[in-house]
């Protein structure tokens, strides 16, 4: 799909929500790429074509910490979440003991289809107003820009955070998946290879519903907030919704006394989704009718985000607390003398195997390997001849191990 750059506030109508689910399907998807200024039948990403890494005396594994980075496309009237990305990668010098490195070599990345970004999005427009920063064009909120070195995180992994990175390649087509590359050097010379996603989507469709003729969709958003809560937003733009709503993920504390932003969202929404008739009613909102974020071995076998995460009610739970309380590997996977996460540590966080991270082998949260988009798996298939959990080991020991592998999480 291509892209044209557009900053002006984007504008729609809209047909009646009594629609079927598959018309309602096909509905959203079109309007949410009109409003992209994304034609529907325009070029779509070409799939990437893995080649074979010849496996030296080290190895690098990239991945991602969520699976899916969302953003705002327009900045000019309201802001949920920023362009902001982390990248992380391990290190393994291979041997019959291979070891985990994290000093004495250089870690560097690029995104070779996706090297600048604000001339993509009205971000930098708009930083000032929404955060208070003034940031250089392509770079982001942590200083760092699409391309750059990677710094050690004391825990036998390497990261760069705070990525600007858009769903829009520089060729202007849209790509929720573009791929890193990730280089390791020792003394100057080139030890290690690998290309990794860095998944980033805008889709978010809140058309559906949002859809006053004559207005954009973020002011019919903020008009509808004025009415139900009297506040006077409209007039107050650019919006930052963690400024009042507490955000994690930003790091926002938000007013004490109003609900966070997640239990704020899903509340507010989860009565409403019976009229959109969705099968899934998170992609409503989250990018999934068209980016699908959910896209790994779970979502292949027939599961959805309520299997793992429960209803959107579940979600919207006062008690829980957002970005910590999320759903866990050994609530479904259970096998004798098997661990799965590290005891009050999320799988994204959680390391085994000798302190390998569990992503390393297993791909990132809604990207588990084998995932039904190629890109994801290119990363598997060039270091080991084959997609799913890197599962040879002679990926790292430079002999078949005699005993038997212990899947024990932490160790």
């Amino acid at each position: 799909m291509r892209f044209t750059p557009s900053f002006s506030s984007p504008r729609r109508g809209g047909k009646s929500l009594g629609l079927s689910a598959s018309v309602l399907l096909v509905t959203a998807a079109l309007a949410s790429a009109a409003w992209l200024g994304i034609a529907a039948d325009a070029a779509v990403p070409a799939q990437p074509q893995p080649t074979t890494i010849t496996l030296g005396t080290t190895v690098v594994f990239g991945y991602n910490d969520l699976g899916m980075h969302c953003l705002n496309q327009d900045f000019s009237e309201i802001m949920v979440l920023p362009p902001y990305n982390n990248l992380h990668a391990t290190v393994i010098d291979r041997g019959s003991e291979p070891r985990i490195v994290t000093s004495g070599i250089t870690v560097n990345y690029s995104i070779p289809s996706n090297t600048h970004s604000a001339d993509k999005t009205s971000f930098w427009m708009n930083a000032q107003a929404l955060l208070g920063v003034n940031l250089a064009p392509n770079v982001g909120l942590t200083g760092n820009k699409l391309f750059g070195t990677m710094v050690p995180t004391g825990t036998n992994d390497w990261v760069v955070t705070g990525l600007p990175i858009t769903p829009i390649d520089d060729n202007g087509i849209e790509n929720p998946f573009p791929l890193a590359l990730i280089t390791v050097r020792r003394n100057g010379s080139v030890i290690a290879r690998t290309q990794t996603v860095v998944p980033t989507s805008w889709e978010m469709n809140c058309n559906i519903c949002h859809k006053t003729p004559g207005i954009s969709t973020a002011t019919d958003i903020l008009r509808a907030h004025d009415r139900l809560h009297g506040t006077n937003l409209e007039h107050q733009k650019p919006v930052l919704c963690s400024k009042c709503h507490a955000d994690p993920a930003l790091g926002q504390a938000g007013v004490a006394g109003v609900s966070n932003l997640s239990h704020a969202m899903h509340g507010a929404h989860a009565p409403r989704m019976a009229q959109a008739d969705l099968a899934v009613p998170c992609y409503a909102c989250h990018p999934g009718l068209r980016t699908k974020c959910l896209r790994d071995v779970h979502s292949a076998k027939g599961m959805n985000c309520m299997s793992c995460h429960g209803q959107m009610t579940d979600v919207a739970n006062s008690s829980r607390r957002p970005w910590v309380d999320e759903p866990r590997c050994g609530n479904c996977h259970v096998r004798t003398g098997f661990q799965f996460e590290q005891a009050g540590t999320l799988f994204k966080d959680s390391k085994g195997h000798h302190g390998v991270h569990c992503e390393v082998c297993h791909g990132s949260p809604h990207a588990i390997t084998p995932t039904t988009t190629a890109t994801d798996n290119v990363q598997a298939t060039s270091i080991q001849g084959h997609l799913g959990v890197i599962n040879t080991c002679t990926v790292c020991h430079i002999h078949t191990p005699s005993e038997s592998f212990g899947h024990r999480a932490g160790g």
